[in-house]
């Protein structure tokens, strides 16, 4: 590579920076750049088109860790971060950060609210507002953006009569007027952040650990006798989800969280009473438990 061509890369990825080059869904101001920054404020912050871009990135050593959403207190799991984790990478769940989720309505400048015909914003967000909608801005089509930075972008090529769904952050990057604030229906509004990378995390005594499985067969008291393999270890279960297997309708994979690494003894012979029952079974990681941050 020529010099001014190394230069170039190295502008991009970081490389050779010496800091931990950590991939988000960008541009610069959404929530995912937010929780990249709470997880490594030191890290050389990389923003990605896409959640799938990120990831790849990931899996092509052009970032060290990949920072996607997974799931949201208010609309439930991300599912295309869940069926990547599931279906279609080995990287795994090395850190989880969970960030306050506070959402505006912001407008390219004075315009009243029967004036917003069209509202742009990220599917979750719009997900997160809709009783908000339905009660300010009634007759308003919602139209999905990338994200809610895009949402912003999106709302400026299309002019009057649109309006989008943000962050505080993303509006002071963007330099749009705030017409209202925190107009999230649920005040705990939190979204669940992952870290992904080659490896998980070493133990730390305060970690949980993320499984998927699937079974051969159909039975009556199945995966209440895998769940059973937590239970008898008093290994305490804390989420449990199901997506589809898409080879056939009606057949799941199971996703289940629980407290402990992998390599605690009693977590380690679960996880092997477990994989002997299951058709197919995969540690998707073992990582620090997260703290409830303030809202």
């Amino acid at each position: 590579m020529r010099g001014s061509a190394r230069k170039l890369a190295e502008t991009i990825w970081g490389t050779g920076s010496g800091r931990t080059r950590v991939g988000y869904l960008g541009p610069s101001g959404t929530f995912s750049e937010e929780a990249a920054r709470r997880y490594d404020p030191r890290a050389h912050h990389v923003p990605f088109r896409d959640i799938e871009s990120v990831v790849r990135a990931a899996e092509e050593e052009k970032i060290d860790e990949a920072l996607v959403p997974l799931e949201n207190s208010t609309e439930g799991p991300v599912t295309l971060t869940t069926d990547l984790l599931v279906h279609r990478t080995d990287l795994r769940i090395r850190c989880e950060v969970v960030l306050p989720i506070h959402l505006c309505l912001v407008t390219e400048g004075g315009v009243d609210f029967d004036e917003i015909r069209v509202v742009y914003s990220h599917p979750q967000a719009i997900a997160q507002c809709r009783e908000y909608l339905a009660r300010r801005l009634p007759k308003a089509e919602t139209v999905a953006s990338l994200s809610t930075v895009s949402a912003v972008e999106d709302m400026r090529v299309f002019g009057p009569g649109t309006a989008a769904i943000s962050s505080m952050r993303a509006a002071k990057v963007r330099h749009a007027f705030v017409l209202e604030g925190r107009i999230e229906d649920v005040a705990g509004n939190r979204t669940r952040f992952v870290v992904l990378a080659p490896r998980d995390h070493e133990p730390t005594g305060k970690d949980k650990t993320s499984i998927c499985f699937d079974f051969a067969t159909d039975g009556p008291g199945t995966l209440y006798q895998a769940l059973g393999e937590l239970a008898n270890r008093r290994i305490n279960m804390l989420k449990i989800e199901s997506r589809p297997e898409k080879s056939s309708l009606g057949r799941y994979i199971f996703l289940i969280d629980f407290e402990g690494h992998r390599t605690d003894p009693f977590v380690a012979e679960a996880l092997d009473r477990i994989r002997e029952r299951a058709l197919s079974f995969k540690i998707l990681g073992s990582y620090p438990k997260a703290l409830d941050p303030a809202p």
